[in-house]
């Protein structure tokens, strides 16, 4: 049937017209993963039971004609993300055979949609990466060439909905990990406001600037997938008090306005298109900007100062809130334990048997940040630097609605190009970095190609709880760009 071709508006529209049944559109899933997977490894488990007994209940409610949008869609979650009784591993050896007892929010939400969830995506250990190289369980493919990575941390979302495995799925967005690999895997991904999307059953890097978002063949696809999962959680502290249907601009994306961006001031920070940034990605962006003048909006040019910072404060205050929040992982509690003669023998052993290098890395960086002597020195200063990035974000969104800027500085690199190298990792999400710290919405679409054919991403941000008129926005650019959604991997 070679559903995997179509995005979940086709798919939902055959459902509910009864031309395809939830439970053979699952057939056609796992069939495409069972050839893909072996070239792409986006998946760390498979949810068989789980998702064959969700595809019955969807098409109970598809003859009832009480289906959702999303009932009987097969997606696919970042294994960061609980489900009850599933291996939740976070790509790490650390928690290689840990079940949750419970769901994430996001989950029930999902489930409670008649969403048919097929699988634990590949990621980089504990969210920790750009690439999805800092798996423990294996390096990720980018679909559109598979000797170069997917982007990261969320590599298994992005490449599993770029390879037609899936057409959606949930990743997380810390620094970038939704929009990087979105960019790189050439579909759009959102990272919502932080605080709309509850994090509860979602395993904690870095918890003021986690967020969970979507991954799909459209960004119709998208703002579908995030109306469900949004929404006011008690569970999470953090968490909006407010759905996506009380965000400003909100309205059907079937009937927006072509006028939309006519007389809409879009602004175009100059330091994201400086040294850097690879010739053909601001080609790309300079050609989207175009574009969006021709549809009536006016670009503006604007600054952004303390981009220069923005990396070095952001690993900063992540690695100091994930030696925090890893200190759990102890070997007592739960997940991996490594014998020892006494208990802090057996922690330290543990730890250093069930993290990667990478995880280490930040771990010790966090903890040397707020040791006695340096928290003012550098986290501190970081969380300053932070402020004066949400100023500069203040400032712009005082001139523009919107602002316009590279999602990455680079189409897909190869594997192991940037592996010896950190900071060449660190500063592939140079362009995300600022919105997490901030805690705005982001939206990456793909707008162009390389002269080698991999896609190349732009990023549209706006102030916080702008979600809507982002996802409105990036809808109306994807229509008239009108690029393929499909990586080119023929196995099926």
């Amino acid at each position: 049937m070679s559903l995997w071709k179509h995005s979940i508006k086709e798919l939902s529209e055959q459902l509910h017209q009864g031309s395809i049944s939830a439970t053979e559109l699952l057939d056609d899933t796992w069939k495409r993963i069972d050839a893909v997977e072996p070239r792409v490894h986006g998946f760390l488990s498979l949810l068989r039971d789980f998702a064959d007994a969700a595809a019955k209940r969807a098409d109970e409610s598809l003859k009832k004609k009480t289906g959702s949008y999303l009932t009987g869609i097969p997606l696919a979650i970042k294994d960061v993300i609980c489900v009850k009784d599933y291996p939740t591993t976070c790509a790490s050896k650390i928690l290689e055979n840990f079940k949750p007892p419970y769901h994430a929010t996001v989950v029930e939400r999902l489930s409670e949609a008649g969403a048919v969830l097929v699988g634990k995506t590949n990621m980089d250990e504990f969210a920790m990466g750009s690439s999805t190289e800092n798996s423990a369980f294996g390096v990720t493919r980018n679909p559109w060439d598979t000797s170069r990575v997917p982007g990261g941390s969320s590599g298994g979302s992005a490449a599993v909905v770029a390879a037609g495995e899936v057409p959606g799925a949930l990743g997380t967005d810390t620094g970038g990990s939704i929009r990087q690999p979105a960019s790189l895997c050439g579909v759009p991904g959102f990272k919502p406001t932080y605080g709309m999307v509850s994090r509860y059953g979602l395993v904690a890097f870095a918890s003021s600037l986690d967020q969970i978002g979507p991954f799909a063949r459209s960004v119709y696809d998208c703002a579908k997938i995030y109306e469900t999962i949004a929404g006011h959680d008690p569970k999470d502290s953090t968490s909006a008090k407010m759905t996506v249907r009380d965000l400003p601009d909100y309205q059907d994306l079937d009937k927006i306005d072509e006028g939309l961006i006519k007389g809409l001031v879009i602004g175009l920070p100059q330091e994201f298109l400086g040294e850097g940034l690879d010739p053909e990605v601001k080609a790309g962006v300079l050609k989207t900007a175009k574009i969006m003048e021709g549809l009536g909006a006016k670009i503006e040019e604007v600054r952004f100062p303390s981009l220069d910072y923005a990396v070095s404060a952001y690993y900063v205050i992540a690695s100091a809130e994930a030696s925090s929040n890893l200190a759990r992982y102890d070997g007592t509690r739960y997940g991996l334990r490594v014998s020892g003669k006494t208990t802090k023998a057996m922690s330290a052993a543990t730890r250093k048997a069930g993290f990667g290098r990478e995880v280490k890395r930040r771990i010790m960086l966090g903890t040397y940040a707020l040791s006695a002597g340096y928290y003012d020195a550098f986290y501190l200063k970081a969380q300053k630097i932070r402020t004066l990035i949400r100023n500069d974000f203040l400032e712009a969104f005082k001139k523009c609605r919107l602002l316009l800027t590279p999602t990455a500085p680079s189409h897909a690199f190869k594997i192991g190009e940037k592996s010896s190298d950190p900071l060449a990792m660190y500063l592939s999400d140079i362009y995300t970095i600022p919105a997490n710290l901030v805690g705005i919405p982001g939206l990456s679409v793909p707008v162009a190609f390389s002269k080698e054919k991999l896609p190349i991403g732009a990023q549209l941000l706006g102030p916080a709880f702008s979600d809507w008129f982002i996802l409105k926005v990036g809808s109306m650019l994807e229509k008239h760009l009108q690029l393929p959604f499909q990586a080119p991997v023929e196995t099926c």
